[in-house]
């Protein structure tokens, strides 16, 4: 059931070809350009809509879209300062010589991708737009239709109403996840849950946990819960940005929660319940003193849902 919703876009070949083998039959497109033409050979065969986004990509697709006399739907991409995939833009000619002249591939789209669009103060992502756009006029004066356009990921979708151009690509933000404040009441819509195993009275002066972190400061009722951070619950991203602002930005957080040592919370049958200790591999112990809570009760866990373990079963409701 796709709910109504008409095109995919992925960012593997794994993730494309896993949609068509659960019956998708949608548009699906791959946002990764390639020229590996094993994996090209995969996307043809399985009708996905592929990204060039180099001169090897586009005579890989081309090989491969002859061989098999097929005329292939794919996007350019454009990079317009991320370094990651696509046409670098202050090459212009490069991109119009490598796709002049093919014969078995549609150009159904162009788009690029934004690096600062979460960040308040900041003009690239307009400095990246506008390079975006004299790519287009140059596609146009030789001729080449650019197809539909779409260079907003949310954050952009959100802050920048003046780039939507003809399509755009919410992701996060369909999850409530979002790197900036916003004021649209976005929810989160993707919740872990698990059930209550154990039910147990510790008694005061108890420890809990690995490292003894915790101890029982009186006697305490606590439930154990089969999930932990394996699952998802509590997982961190990585601190991967290297600029001296950002890593002095992660410096100030951390000691601002260090000092606030905010706590975890699970609900379990509609009561909010404190985890008490750290988040183990695979369990959590939350604290339910003075609460009627049985053993099979449910409990439900905020998580970020790209996170959670793609091995958990995921239920649409």
């Amino acid at each position: 059931m796709t709910i109504g919703i008409t095109n995919f876009a992925v960012a593997t070949v794994e993730e494309a070809i896993k949609l068509r083998k659960a019956g998708i039959k949608e548009k699906i497109l791959l946002l990764s350009s390639t020229a590996i033409e094993e994996d090209i050979e995969k996307l043809i065969d399985n009708n996905i809509t592929l990204t060039v986004g180099s001169k090897e990509a586009v005579e890989a697709v081309e090989k491969q879209a002859k061989q098999k006399n097929k005329k292939v739907k794919v996007h350019l991409k454009i990079d317009t300062g991320f370094g990651r995939y696509g046409f670098v833009y202050s090459s212009p000619e490069k991109i119009v010589q490598a796709i002049e002249n093919v014969q078995n591939l549609e150009i159904e789209g162009t788009f690029t991708h934004f690096s600062m669009a979460f960040y308040e103060k900041s003009n690239y992502t307009e400095v990246q737009f506008q390079r975006f756009l004299k790519i287009i006029e140059v596609l146009k004066l030789n001729e080449i239709e650019p197809g539909i356009l779409h260079v907003c990921n949310s954050s952009s979708f959100i802050r920048y109403p003046n780039m939507h151009l003809n399509a755009v690509r919410v992701g996060s933000a369909f999850v409530g996840k979002l790197s900036f404040r916003e004021s649209l009441g976005l929810k989160k819509v993707g919740f872990l849950t698990s059930q209550v195993t154990e039910i147990k009275t510790l008694p005061k002066g108890f420890f809990v946990g690995y490292s003894n972190a915790y101890k029982t400061k009186k006697e305490t009722k606590v439930a154990i819960i089969p999930c932990g951070y394996i699952d998802g619950f509590n997982l961190q991203i990585g601190k991967d940005m290297f600029r001296k602002v950002d890593k002095l930005r992660y410096i100030v957080r951390s000691i601002k929660d260090f000092f606030k040592k905010e706590a975890l919370y699970v609900t379990i049958a509609g009561e909010k319940c404190k985890v008490i200790s750290r988040v183990g591999t695979f369990h959590i112990t939350a604290d339910i003193t003075g609460k009627n809570i049985k053993v099979g009760d449910i409990a439900q866990l905020d998580v970020k849902p790209t996170l959670v373990n793609p091995d958990i079963r995921r239920e649409y409701v």
